[in-house]
């Protein structure tokens, strides 16, 4: 079994994947001040179980890296995993500027489609693997050069986040997107390997300036689209695909399975694409169970 969490941070992104394995990935960090102390208490006893635990920034933006300094004091970041870059910012935070440290640290992974590492995607004797893949960047891919260019220039980052995907064999399989723009992907799609994938984080948090283009979309065919936290007014609701919006939502735990993926919520929250199977789970409320 395995454990993939959404935070419920407000307008930011926040996971954990508690792998069955001995690895823990924690994907961006988003804390605030209601919020930091338990979140980073939970992720300080799940890392303690664990041998490995890396963290995947997918961008530099205040709201996938705050909070980022509170979190390496806490746990310790030994393995960040990153896109290669130069982001700069006329006005550093604190969080950006221990971003920065870390990125080129010695610390520093940096991702790009089909590497490679123990034990992100490397069995050994050691331990089993996380069953992550990086479908995305192409580095030698004009449009993403033309993004790093621009963030080194201190424009959005948006579009240097990766693309990437965790599998558990046997089990469910999962997307993130971190918050690459509707052109953009429009840019890529031909560049990235897509196949069918049960549980879609959308980029940036599900808004329309991230929509997915529906020919990517049909390649997807996602089993449920987990939409983000904004203003409703901002977000695209994916209409055809079932969804779970996190507004409504709060934290959701996605408990994964052979064949199953069983869905809990910190809010009450009801679907009906969802079996019932009598899920439990302590301190959060069940709301059914996909068959895969």
């Amino acid at each position: 079994m395995s454990e993939i969490k959404s935070y419920s941070v407000g307008n930011g992104d926040m996971f954990y994947i508690n792998h069955n394995s001995d690895n823990l990935t924690i994907i961006d960090c988003c804390l605030n001040e209601d919020t930091a102390d338990s979140i980073l208490d939970e992720l300080a006893g799940l890392s303690e179980a664990k041998g490995i635990t890396r963290f995947i920034s997918t961008h530099p933006d205040d709201d996938h890296i705050r909070g980022l300094d509170l979190l390496d004091n806490k746990i310790g970041i030994l393995n960040f995993y990153c896109v290669k870059n130069d982001a700069s910012k006329e006005d550093e935070t604190d969080c950006f500027t221990h971003y920065c440290k870390l990125r080129h640290s010695s610390k520093a992974f940096h991702m790009f489609k089909g590497c490679s590492r123990k034990w992100m995607n490397q069995h050994s004797d050691e331990r089993g693997s996380s069953g992550i893949t990086v479908l995305w960047p192409d580095r030698e891919h004009y449009a993403f050069k033309e993004a790093l260019n621009a963030t080194a220039l201190g424009e959005s980052p948006n579009n240097i986040s990766p693309i990437v995907k965790y599998a558990l064999d046997g089990g469910a399989t999962a997307i993130w997107m971190g918050d690459l723009e509707t052109e953009f992907l429009e840019a890529i799609e031909d560049a990235v390997d897509l196949s069918t994938v049960d549980i879609l984080f959308p980029p940036h948090h599900g808004r329309d300036s991230g929509m997915i283009p529906s020919s990517m979309l049909e390649k997807l065919s996602p089993k449920i689209v987990v939409i983000g936290e904004a203003p409703s007014e901002y977000l695209n609701y994916y209409a055809g695909y079932n969804n779970i919006t996190q507004n409504s939502a709060g934290d959701i735990v996605f408990q994964c399975v052979s064949g199953k993926v069983h869905v809990f919520t910190s809010n009450v929250y009801t679907v009906d694409y969802l079996n019932d199977e009598d899920g439990v789970h302590d301190g959060l409320y069940y709301a059914g169970t996909l068959n895969l």
